[in-house]
Formats: C-alpha cells, sequence, structure tokens
C-alpha cells in the first residue's frame, strides 16, 4: 500500500497567505505608477529630479500621490505600467494630508478600487505596492500593526487617523497604495521613520477619498478648522450605556491650538467628543467629513466627555488657516 503524503499546515498557510498576496498585486498592479519630478536648480545650473510612486483612481488619467513628491517641481512625468511615460500636471496638492493629484492625458487606464479604511483591523494583512528607484511594481506584505496613529506633515500639522504598518517601505515608495487581501486600496504609502524597524506609514484611504474629491472639483481643500489634534478613542461599555451612545469608539482630544474655535468654545486636552450637530463621531475621519466647507462660519453643537460628564458646547468652526 502506497503511503499518503500530508502538507502540513504551515505549508497549507503559507500557500494561502502567498495566494492571496499574488491575488491582491495583480488586480492593483497595472494601476501602480512611477513619478518623477523636475526641480530647477539655478545655483547647479541644472536639474534635480525625485520621484515616487502613485497610484491611478480614475481610467480619465487622474493619479493619486503624495504632496511632498510633486513638491515644487517645475516639470513631473508619469510612468505607466503599460511602459508609456507622459507629461503630468497637478490638479491640486494638499501638504496638510500630504496628498496630490495628477493628470495625465490619457483615457481607458487600469484603475485601482478604493475601499474602506475604517474597517480596518490590527493585525490585517497588507500590502504595500510602489515604484521606488524606478523599479516597477515592487511588492512587500506585512500587517496592520496600530490604527489611529497621528503623523506631523512637512507644514507641522498633524495627520490624524494614520494606518501604522510593518509592510516595509523604502523612500521611492511614497505615493503607491497600500491594499488589502482583496485588492482593495485601504491607504497610500506616505513615510519612514529613519534609523527605526518596521515602522512605516499611511494615509487612510477614507481621508485621501474626501481630500482627492476637493481638489479634483476645487484645486485645493477648503475645510473648516476646530484647531484641535485628535485620536480614536475606545469607550467603555459603562460610559456608552449611561451617556445611551451610538458607538463605542469617540475622538480623544489630544491638542487644543490656542485661539483656536475649540478654546474659544471651551474643549480642552483630555475631552471625548461624541457628537457633532446630533450626528454620532466615532473616529477623526468622522469628524472631518462632518466639519465639512459649509460649516465655516456657522455655530455648530458639539458634545464631549470630560471627567465622566456630557457637555454641550456650541463651535463655530473657521477655515484652515494656511498655517495650521
Amino acid at each position: 500500500m502506497a503511503a499518503v503524503t500530508t502538507v502540513p499546515a504551515e505549508a497549507e498557510a503559507l500557500d494561502a497567505y502567498s495566494q492571496a498576496v499574488v491575488r491582491a498585486v495583480d488586480r492593483v498592479g497595472p494601476a501602480v505608477v512611477s513619478v518623477l519630478a523636475v526641480h530647477s536648480s539655478w545655483h547647479q545650473r541644472g536639474e534635480l529630479r525625485g520621484g515616487g510612486s502613485g497610484v491611478v483612481i480614475a481610467p480619465d488619467g487622474y493619479v493619486l500621490t503624495n504632496s511632498h513628491v510633486v513638491a515644487g517641481a517645475s516639470a513631473i512625468e508619469v510612468a505607466l505600467s503599460d511602459g508609456r511615460r507622459l507629461p503630468a500636471s497637478t490638479i491640486g496638492a494638499d501638504p496638510h494630508t500630504d496628498l496630490a493629484v495628477l493628470r495625465v492625458a490619457a483615457a481607458g487606464l487600469p484603475a485601482a478600487t478604493l475601499g474602506d479604511s475604517g474597517r480596518l483591523r490590527v493585525g490585517q494583512l497588507v500590502i504595500a505596492i510602489g515604484n521606488p528607484f524606478g523599479f516597477q511594481a515592487t511588492v512587500t506584505a506585512g500587517v496592520i500593526s496600530a490604527l489611529g496613529r497621528t503623523l506631523r506633515a512637512q507644514t507641522g500639522r498633524l495627520i490624524d487617523n494614520v494606518i501604522q504598518t510593518d509592510a516595509a517601505l523604502n523612500p521611492g515608495n511614497s505615493g503607491g497604495p497600500l491594499v488589502d487581501s482583496r485588492g482593495t486600496v485601504v491607504g497610500l504609502n506616505t513615510a519612514i521613520i529613519a534609523f527605526s524597524q518596521g515602522l512605516c506609514f499611511a494615509i487612510p484611504v477614507n481621508t485621501a477619498t474626501w481630500v482627492a474629491a476637493q481638489l479634483i472639483r476645487h484645486g485645493r481643500v477648503r475645510r473648516a478648522w476646530l484647531g484641535i489634534t485628535a485620536q480614536a478613542a475606545p469607550l467603555g461599555r459603562p460610559t456608552v450605556v449611561r451617556h445611551r451612545l451610538a458607538a463605542d469608539r469617540a475622538v480623544r482630544v489630544v491638542e487644543v491650538a490656542p485661539g483656536s474655535p475649540a478654546e474659544r468654545a471651551g474643549l480642552r486636552s483630555g475631552d471625548v467628543i461624541v457628537a457633532l450637530d446630533g450626528a454620532p463621531i466615532d473616529s477623526a475621519d468622522d469628524l472631518q467629513r462632518a466639519l465639512g466647507a459649509g460649516r465655516i462660519g456657522i455655530p455648530v453643537p458639539i458634545e464631549a466627555l470630560r471627567d465622566g460628564e456630557r457637555l454641550r458646547l456650541l463651535v463655530t468652526p473657521a477655515e484652515t488657516p494656511d498655517s495650521a
């Protein structure tokens, strides 16, 4: 009787893992591009060339990347997955979130599917795809290490609700997509902490989707401003029950800017925002979406928890100042 060969469970798991990564890359890879930014260098009487990655988000040539990849560029070129190299124009850039939208004169391009970063879980498999240093479709895989991080943009403002991952990134990965096992984009790779082990960050796709829509429509992001730095905060069951809250998460105020609308309204560091204009707020993305451009200059009720008690305040958002 012939011996029966069994496949170890570890091999089966590795095979499933590999298949998930391959499927995701096959689906998103064609939408990943290389971005070359040319900067005039008068003191060297020549040009300086830098670059990063990007991802096509619409078949008619819209490309999402990092604002720091194209900031100050005198010319931009995008290399598509089919080998074409096309000049690109900047539709708009938002340094506060390190996002920019470019456009190339092309149609029928393979475009990535944008997912929902609000459904991510710590430990979930993610794949970073980029075009570092011209090496097309470079792939690394890892897991989500943490959610709700804050990251300081080059403008000095903190970016809220950032994804931390151990999927290895190179500088040229900036602007490339972070995708889940289904091949949907859940973030945009943006930063590496120098001299650290495995600390890489991505802007959540929910933020990127909102910013990209603003840039395409207006060329800039006109957002209401409270003047706070915030991060997601879990709420204990007793707190949820006592205050009859609709969600078990809210937004904790980490910092309040002096002279800001939040300070004038009476918000303090440590307050936990649970609702804005009666709508539950359970993430920084929720708060950002609730503070649309239509809120600028209009008083809006805000509800927060402080020392276990529920507060009802009235805040009048201002337009985000250039320095904020």
